[in-house]
């Protein structure tokens, strides 16, 4: 598996709105990608701005190709993205994931 990791800033209003376009936008097209095995939006506040953190999971550098295209570096920010956020990257880091630790049963 794969973890794609992109970072971006955002005031808390436009981290707000980012929250509404990954959850309304990116992950219903995530969802329909085949090789998408999950996705992560993480933040935290810092000063008077918020990080923002996307992490997706993939099966394989052929299945994030067809979400991203042949440019697999390249971050996908879509321009309703852009304008909730105050900075972003522009590529994106590619992880082989070594061990991932489902949660224990019965925790929730």
């Amino acid at each position: 598996m794969i973890a794609r990791i992109w970072h971006a800033t955002a005031t808390p209003t436009g981290a707000e709105v980012y929250q509404r376009h990954f959850s309304n936008a990116v992950l219903p097209e995530l969802q329909g990608v085949h090789g998408h095995r999950g996705a992560y939006l993480l933040q935290r506040a810092a000063g008077d701005h918020i990080e923002l953190q996307v992490v997706t999971l993939w099966e394989s550098l052929e299945a994030i190709k067809g979400f991203a295209g042949e440019s697999i570096d390249t971050a996908v920010v879509e321009p309703d993205a852009q304008a909730a956020l105050l900075t972003y990257g522009t590529t994106v880091s590619h992880h082989d994931v070594i061990i991932a630790a489902p949660e224990p049963p019965g925790v929730h």
